[in-house]
Parts: C-alpha cells; sequence; structure tokens
C-alpha cells in the first residue's frame, strides 16, 4: 500500500516541493522516516503515532516507511506532521480525496494543529509550480492566505482535517484584507515631533532616508540619538505589496511573525545588543537562519555603542553593505539571505563620553581617545555617507517644550525625492542614490561650474578618497532632489561635505 502527500519545505527563505510518500508493507511492526530528515522530523514519528492513538486510531501492526521526497535535500522543522498522519490514515482506512491539497502542520500529542515556520515562502513557490489549495494550521492560515489567487484552510485540530478531506464538513478558505493591512504601515507610536531641538540631525534623518544613505550619530550620553534613529522608519516611504512580501518571507522563516499580523506592512527596526556575534548579525547556524542584518531587510540596522561591537562582527557587515545579501556556507550547499538595510550606528565620541560636551568635562586623554575609535573598521566607516555631531538639547529647548515639524510633513518631502528617483532609474537595477554605480554616478550627477570648483577645492583640502569623492557626489544628488534641482549646485555640495566631514568627527 502506497500514497504520496504533497508538502513543502524550505532552503533559506526560498520554498520548495516536497512528495511525502507513505508505504505500508507486510513485516515487523516498525516506522522509519527517510530522504534527509533532521532531528525534529525524526522525532514526528512519536507526535504521529500519540496524536492518531488519542484520536482513537489504531496504527497498523506493519511496516511504515516514510520517504520525503527529493532524497537529496536536507529536510528539517515540523512541518511534515500532518501529512505523514493523513498518509498513514489514507491508507489505512481507504479514504480518498483530491491529490491537488498541499498539507503542512505541527501535531501535538492530543492531535491538535500546531503553527509551523516558513509557511509564506513554500505557499508562494508552490504557487509557481501549480498548486492552489493548502491545508495549514488555523495559526499558519493567515498567512498562507496573504498569497493571492490560492485557497487556504486553516484547522485547529487533525480530526478536523479528516472530516474536511473525508467531504463530512465542509469549510470556506480564509480571507485577508490587504488593503487594511497596507493602511497600518504608517501608524507609528513615535513621531520625529517628539524631539526637541536637534535641528541639524533632524536634517540629516531626512537626507538618509531620502536616499538611503548610512548614517553615524556621534555625541555624548543622553543626547537623544537613540531617539532619532528610533524616528527613522517613521519619515522613510512606506512599503510597497512586493516589499512587504519580501520582508514577510525573511519573518516567517525566522518564526517571528504575529498570527494576528501576518503581513509585515512596517519597515523593520532592528537594534541588537553590542555583545551580538557575529553569527547573530549575518546569519547561519547549524540550521541557518537568517540574521539582524536579513531581519532588517528594507528599513533600519540601528548598531547602539557601535565600538563595542567586537571587531569580527563590524567588519562581517562589509560584504552586506556592499552587495545588500548575506551568504552563508553550509555542507549542503550555499544560502543567500537578502539584506538590503540602511545601516545607522551611534556612538560616544570618546570611552567617558563627554568629549564636545558643553555640560560636561572629559577627563579621557588623547590616547584613550585615538584607542576608543580605533575599535571601528576604517573600510565600514568609508561606507557610511553621513557623520553628524549630536549635542545635548539647549536647556532653553526643553523648558519651551516646542513640538518640531511632524514625521508626516518630513515624510511627504522624502517621498516627492524618492519619486524622483524611482524615475530616474526605472529602467536600472539600482533604487536609490546612494546604491548609484559609477557610471550612474557621472550620468545623473551634473555639477554646475561653481558646484565643480568647489568640490575640486575640497579634495585638495581634504584628502578626500576616490570613495569619498563618489559619496558627496551622491549625498548632493538627494539634496538637490529634496529641493526639486535637476543640477547639483555649490549649496548642495558644502551640504554634502559638512555632512561627510562634519567638524567634531572629522577625524572619524
Amino acid at each position: 500500500m502506497f500514497c504520496r502527500i504533497k508538502s513543502g519545505g524550505v532552503w533559506g527563505i526560498e520554498g520548495f516541493e516536497v512528495d511525502v510518500e507513505v508505504d505500508i508493507s507486510p513485516g515487523l511492526p516498525q516506522f522509519n522516516i527517510v530522504g534527509l530528515p533532521d532531528k525534529a522530523i525524526n522525532e514526528a514519528k512519536d507526535r504521529v503515532r500519540s496524536a492518531l492513538k488519542n484520536l482513537g486510531f489504531q496504527m497498523p501492526a506493519r511496516r511504515i516507511t516514510v520517504n520525503l521526497s527529493p532524497s537529496h535535500v536536507k529536510k528539517q522543522g515540523t512541518l511534515y506532521d500532518l501529512p505523514i498522519a493523513i498518509g498513514i490514515i489514507k491508507l489505512s482506512t481507504d479514504m480518498e480525496f483530491a491529490q491537488d491539497f498541499v498539507l503542512l502542520g505541527e501535531l501535538s500529542l492530543d492531535g491538535k494543529l500546531k503553527p509551523v515556520k516558513g509557511v509564506l515562502p513554500i505557499v508562494l513557490s508552490l504557487k509557481e509550480l501549480g498548486y492552489r489549495r493548502f491545508i495549514l494550521p488555523k495559526g499558519n492560515a493567515r498567512e498562507g492566505a496573504v498569497v493571492q489567487e490560492v485557497e487556504v484552510y486553516g484547522f485547529e485540530e487533525l480530526s478536523e482535517v479528516i472530516e474536511f478531506l473525508r467531504g463530512e464538513t465542509g469549510k470556506e478558505p480564509e480571507r485577508v484584507e490587504l488593503d487594511s493591512l497596507l493602511e497600518e504601515a504608517l501608524n507609528f507610536e513615535e513621531d520625529l515631533r517628539d524631539v526637541y531641538g536637534q535641528h541639524q540631525a533632524k536634517r540629516a534623518l531626512e537626507i538618509s532616508a531620502a536616499g538611503m544613505h548610512h548614517m553615524a550619530l556621534i555625541g555624548p550620553p543622553g543626547a537623544g540619538k537613540s531617539m532619532l534613529a528610533k524616528r527613522l522608519i517613521t519619515i522613510m516611504p512606506p512599503v510597497d505589496f512586493e516589499e512587504a512580501i519580501e520582508i514577510t518571507r525573511i519573518y516567517s522563516v525566522s518564526g517571528l511573525l504575529d498570527e494576528k499580523r501576518p503581513l509585515v506592512v512596517k519597515r523593520p527596526f532592528r537594534s541588537p545588543h553590542y555583545s551580538a556575534s557575529d553569527v547573530s548579525l549575518i546569519g547561519g547556524g547549524s540550521v541557518p537562519q537568517p540574521g539582524e542584518i536579513s531581519l532588517a531587510h528594507r528599513g533600519v540596522l540601528f548598531l547602539d555603542e557601535f565600538p563595542e561591537f567586537s571587531r569580527k562582527a563590524i567588519e562581517a557587515l562589509r560584504q552586506p553593505l556592499e552587495d545588500g545579501k548575506a551568504s552563508v556556507s553550509r555542507v549542503g550547499g550555499r544560502i543567500t539571505f537578502p539584506a538590503e538595510f540602511l545601516l545607522v550606528v551611534a556612538m560616544n565620541p570618546c570611552p567617558c563620553g563627554n568629549y564636545g560636551n558643553p555640560y560636561k568635562a572629559c577627563v579621557c586623554t588623547p590616547v584613550q581617545i585615538k584607542n576608543y575609535y580605533n575599535r571601528i573598521s576604517g573600510p565600514i566607516l568609508d561606507r557610511i555617507d553621513i557623520k553628524v555631531w549630536v549635542n545635548p538639547v539647549e536647556k532653553s529647548e526643553l523648558i519651551q517644550m516646542k513640538e518640531g515639524e511632524s514625521s508626516e510633513s518630513v515624510r511627504e518631502r522624502v517621498m516627492r525625492a524618492v519619486m524622483v528617483q524611482r524615475d530616474r532609474f526605472k529602467n536600472s537595477r539600482t533604487k536609490y542614490n546612494s546604491r548609484m554605480t559609477n557610471e550612474e554616478v557621472k550620468r545623473f550627477c551634473p555639477l554646475t561650474e561653481e558646484a565643480r570648483r568647489l568640490l575640486n577645492s575640497a579634495m585638495d583640502r581634504l584628502n578626500l578618497t576616490g570613495r569619498g569623492y563618489i559619496k558627496v557626489l551622491k549625498l548632493a544628488r538627494t539634496i538637490a532632489d529634496l529641493e526639486g534641482e535637476e543640477k547639483i549646485g555649490s549649496a548642495h555640495i558644502a551640504e554634502a561635505i559638512q555632512l561627510r566631514m562634519e567638524e567634531g568627527v572629522s577625524h572619524l
């Protein structure tokens, strides 16, 4: 007796088709699972046996063999409990049901269905292969229903699945109102108006959001660096449906999705502790999982106390910052996770934190300050476009508690600049000014004669590297876009140089 149940698996953040082949044959009672299963899948034997027993079903006293095909691909997780159980029941009771159902789900010992990781990428991939009907745990149903033009049925217990497949009960497919989900994209608890003063830092945030320029915030403790960074996502362009799917795939395989919010519609803001390892930042592990840089995909990765991160962790950021992806090599192959994020780092200006503080004296020696900055990789700092000094807010501004410009107002300007870039790069893989190639910089960064003279003078005076020269042009292009200017003027170049070589942090 043999049957084949359709299921799926995940490799990285990509789904793939899996055939759960169940065979029951004469012989001593055995239950074997083959096809490169991990430990969690091998433990399915005990979960399935107990679940069927507690439903009043008698396991056949015969040899049961389950093969997960393709057998050369490593399988992981607990999502094959349901198809294995249904396969055994089908062969033992001659139950007939349509073969185009895809089944996923973990079983508890009492037969309840529990949510599993990676449902969204599996549904997306199998939809491309022509499958349209999916049976999932109730906790994953809304996640699967985010995919358009498929039927997703969510169940809480194995007995309900059996009755549905036998045709004894009917059920409507799960529905998700995408429009209502996407409306939440601009609902934030934080707002830029909550930050008093800090006009220069707010301007830097606006430029960073408009062109996706990496940024460093340097200043004494309590100046508001973290407060500013957390409000960056409130002025960034809202995600579109395609970007929301990209982000949600990553959170799905990481097991971080909220059952009530099956689609991530806000740009992520990730803030790992400085004790985080390079693996937790980049991704990996025995079962490769996305790291913080991938969880920040299309959003912000905020590294507070940047010099306190290990040198290895900081150096690991170099390639993802250039390529927009993180690659992890394992015995089973190479996994690539997307990592298009906006990096924002915050740091004190010295070990005691008070260098440049107008209200407190610094007690650090020049050698201590130099050693403090030597913890940071030069190539990483060179990839940071904007360096801005954040001074403590003046007492008069705190006392007045005068609200500043709202995030909504700033976001409108950012969106206008983003729309200019979308039109500019409509025939290119580039999306933002910060990601321009050298050829695109030549094409899209025309300078006025005065701006050209100023930039040439700055190169000689500030000893700009080739990378620094290109970074200044990209920054100036974004500033000009915010002003609605086609040509880059001297004022745009001057502001870009100031942001790149901010007084007080020029030694960075």
